[in-house]
């Protein structure tokens, strides 16, 4: 295992071979350096006297060192710290302030960079000194007695008159450096162990960060399927529509041709405007089928299982049911033991089932296929098991890594389990409460509306 930090490093026997005694050098001299300026822009903002001034220009100078440190400690800490702040609900600098000033990060960070204005960049250079500074004025001795011809002081203390002493003192600092170099680096240790400790985002802002991730994803997908069933509503409105009366006008037309050429064309456009009609059909029930809206996952999922080419079972809970009517009324009397569930579960469920059936049919060789269905302990349970040859693998491009996505936006999960030889079973499961159910008086859509598409 790699060391992630120079603590780790120095553990190694062949510390001095690796790069983390440079990595350190290099991180101790930018501190220096970086520190110098903080120190200078600080004096500078510490002349303005109104508050309403400087104080938003010393919380943007931590903030920006903040971030400039986080990446300048990539190089003695190999494992990255996250930004602890916040992006604005809305755009603008006011927004900006207003959000920053209520983070305790932004406050870390300003305490932060007067720690480094005042005490650390000194401490940089000072350690930089010893370590690296000693041995090279030692080294050095031999062209110092050069230079000055009878005697060189090293060090301003040691006096070397002669070039015996001067090579003596170059030895010395040749022992020294390497040996200085593993405090030097333990140093850059405890001085990135500092950074970490005030630059990096606490538990609790983890948590929000990963609330709002999770909030926005959430509001992506209702985004998405509010989109998707507009879509599905707009064709059906209005190409469907169009083609249905195209499609009428041409039946008139051919029956009413005399027999020729005329009629001819006219029966082969009738026919491809039949075949059109039906793949926008299609379309539309896999972008939203109507009877999910109508009638719920139950008999959505035996729609489903009835359009797979693999014969497929269905179970949800009340009956066992292999065959499907055709006649869309029949779903609303079905009995079932699922309820109506969120629009977002259910289209989520419906999806993946879908899904799992289309790989079924293209790639599983079943012979047959068994959908099961339950909503039991505040929670929707799919399950999908075929007989088929297994060894499935959904990084490889199944088509259900999408949708895993889609379900742990709604907190849920999905497994599969597909051995060499089968069977393969894919396993969901949605926490969700079920819908309340409707009054006796109120009645699902009729048939006529609810079986547009």
């Amino acid at each position: 295992m790699d060391p992630r930090t120079p603590w780790q490093a120095l553990a190694r026997p062949r510390f001095l071979r690796t790069a983390w005694a440079s990595r350190a050098v290099g991180y101790l001299a930018t501190g220096a350096v970086t520190g110098a300026v903080v120190l200078l822009v600080l004096l500078v903002l510490a002349g303005f006297s109104a508050v309403l001034v400087g104080l938003p220009l010393l919380l943007l100078a931590g903030v920006a060192l903040g971030g400039l440190e986080r990446r300048r400690l990539r190089l003695v800490d190999r494992d990255p710290i996250t930004d602890p702040h916040r992006v604005p609900d809305t755009p603008g600098l006011s927004a900006w302030l207003r959000l920053r000033v209520r983070e305790q990060a932004t406050w870390r960070e300003l305490a932060y960079a007067v720690l480094h204005a005042t005490v650390l960049w000194p401490l940089d250079l000072l350690v930089l000194a010893v370590a690296l500074g000693l041995p090279a004025a030692l080294i050095s001795a031999p062209v110092q007695l050069a230079i000055d011809g009878q005697e060189a002081k090293v060090v301003k203390s040691y006096l070397v008159t002669s070039y015996p002493q001067a090579l003596a003192a170059a030895l010395l600092g040749l022992v020294l450096l390497p040996l200085l170099l593993y405090p030097l680096t333990a140093l850059a240790g405890a001085r990135a162990a500092v950074a970490r400790a005030l630059l990096a985002p606490r538990e609790a802002e983890l948590r929000d960060r990963i609330g709002e991730v999770t909030a926005s994803r959430a509001r992506l997908a209702a985004a998405f399927e509010a989109e998707r069933r507009r879509i599905e509503r707009d064709l059906h409105d209005g190409a469907q529509q169009r083609l249905v009366a195209l499609t009428l006008t041409l039946g008139l037309a051919r029956y009413g041709a005399p027999p020729g050429p005329l009629a001819d064309q006219l029966a082969k456009a009738h026919e491809e405007a039949g075949q059109v009609l039906t793949e926008l059909r299609e379309l539309i029930h896999g972008i939203h089928p109507q009877v999910l809206a109508d009638y719920g996952l139950a008999a959505a999922l035996t729609d489903a299982a009835d359009r797979a080419t693999t014969p497929v079972d269905t179970d949800t809970g009340a009956g066992h049911r292999t065959d499907i009517a055709t006649d869309i009324r029949t779903y609303a009397d079905a009995d079932t033991a699922l309820p109506r569930l969120p629009v977002p579960v259910e289209s989520a469920g419906y999806f993946v089932v879908r899904e799992a059936l289309a790989n079924i049919d293209r790639h599983s060789g079943a012979a047959r296929a068994r959908i099961t269905a339950r909503h039991t302990d505040g929670a929707l349970h799919l399950r999908v098991e075929d007989d088929g040859r297994g060894g499935a693998d959904p990084a490889r491009g199944s088509g259900l890594t999408g949708l895993a996505d889609r379900l742990a936006v709604l907190g849920g999960t999905l497994s599969i389990t597909s051995p060499p030889g089968g069977p393969t079973v894919l396993r969901v499961e949605i926490p969700c409460r079920p819908l309340p159910q409707p009054s006796a008086s109120s009645s699902p859509r009729t048939a006529s509306s609810s079986a547009r598409a």
